[in-house]
């Protein structure tokens, strides 16, 4: 394993009997996101570049209340204690979408409503891209004892008091059901019986497919907590049953790979930027591989990472030093996110249905026949992508129809 530190730009070659990846989820690759600026996805392209396959990735959770123009979490607390949603013209539009449920349906349910609203020409605030979440009528001792912290935030960002006025809320990419396959034990492996001997992943970059395609709200604490936990316990046996157990020593092509590319970086005087390029990827994966999906769309935007990568070629950064060069740490992470989207959009346009947080407008319904299945994308040396199935292990309960 070979790494580099930010703080010094000292680069180094590990010698491990056995790595875990827990580098997060690929929010960020989309331009409204409730994702830390770290969750740029690198373990994910990292792992796809050494000829592993990622899995799933076409499924990403759009959260529906995320603040507007930022994208920060409105939490599931603030609907689960009775916010309503309304749009301009003063509708509460779930009564149409989920009459039973109202505000308390799924995620994507709930995400596709509001994004219907706003294209159809309902939508506030200045760019009309929002709709109204109004929790006025709990009074403010109810918001100041259960949801004080959600307040602040809306006071923060938005300059919104939602004890005395609706708040602003749209869609945001929150959570990725996809990742690096792995067993039950965090065990990185190629299908259902073979294992990458030593490599484990915990965490949102890992797909254990425990949520499916669409997680349930504070689901997330079960990759987060729990699964931390046990794959460390978990590694620490698989040493202790195998206490001879030889490390690989590290591909020297590898450290060399690195070099490489860092030299390129500091060296390149190439005319496009990072922020251009990054912007006009998360722009275009929210227009095109976002809340609604169609074979045009997602076609055009494959076309639009095949560009973007060889805008990429030509990056220039303008920090040349060691030290906490953050401009050189964006443009290798870009690099990251141009490759993994790839993955999303591939399975997207092959998923010809519509499962969990993954909707195809050509394909509104779920198809079981010929889509309960894992998809599992492989890239080659040159970027390009196939994908491959597995099949999906039904366990106590059969799918049944969502109905609201």
């Amino acid at each position: 394993m070979v790494a580099y530190n930010i703080k010094t730009g000292q680069k180094g070659i590990f010698y491990a009997k056995a790595v875990l990846f827990a580098t997060g989820g690929y929010a960020r690759s989309y331009a409204t996101n409730s994702n830390a600026h770290a969750n740029t996805g690198d373990g994910l392209s990292i792992v796809a570049r050494h000829g592993i396959p990622l899995k799933d990735m076409e499924f990403v959770q759009f959260h529906p209340t995320g603040l507007a123009g930022t994208g920060i979490l409105i939490s599931e607390a603030a609907r689960g204690e009775g916010g309503k949603l309304f749009n301009s013209l003063g509708e509460r539009f779930m009564e149409k979408y989920a009459p039973q449920k109202l505000e308390l349906g799924p995620r994507d349910l709930v995400s596709r409503s509001i994004t219907k609203e706003i294209l159809a020409g309902h939508g506030v605030g200045k760019d009309k891209d929002a709709v109204y979440l109004d929790l006025t009528h709990l009074g403010a001792e109810k918001i100041m004892a259960r949801l004080p912290e959600l307040r602040d935030l809306a006071l923060t960002f938005l300059g919104l008091d939602m004890i005395k006025e609706p708040i602003l809320i749209s869609p945001t990419a929150h959570y990725s059901m996809g990742g690096i396959p792995t067993d039950v034990h965090g065990r990185v492996r190629y299908d259902i019986k073979n294992n990458v001997k030593s490599f484990y992943a915990a965490g949102e970059c890992a797909c254990v497919s425990v949520h499916g395609a669409n997680r349930l709200g504070a689901n997330s604490l079960l990759e987060a907590v729990f699964y931390g936990r046990h794959v460390g316990q978990t590694i620490i046996k698989d040493l202790e049953e195998d206490k001879f157990l030889t490390h690989k020593e590290p591909d020297i092509n590898d450290a060399k790979t690195m070099q490489n590319e860092i030299d390129k970086f500091l060296s390149s005087c190439g005319a496009e930027r990072v922020p251009e390029i990054r912007s006009e990827l998360q722009r275009t994966m929210t227009q095109n591989a976002g809340v609604f999906r169609t074979h045009e769309k997602l076609q055009q935007q494959r076309k639009i990472i095949k560009k973007l990568k060889k805008r990429y070629e030509d990056i220039g950064i303008d920090d040349r030093s060691k030290i906490f060069n953050t401009d050189l740490q964006e443009a290798i992470e870009l690099g990251h996110m141009l490759d993994f989207t790839a993955f999303i959009v591939e399975g997207a346009i092959l998923r010809k249905e519509s499962r969990g947080s993954h909707f195809r407008d050509d394909f509104p319904t779920r198809d079981d026949k010929n889509f309960l299945k894992h998809t599992y994308g492989y890239m080659d040396k040159k970027g390009n992508i196939k994908v491959d199935y597995k099949p999906v292990t039904i366990g106590k309960y059969q799918p049944t129809k969502r109905t609201y």
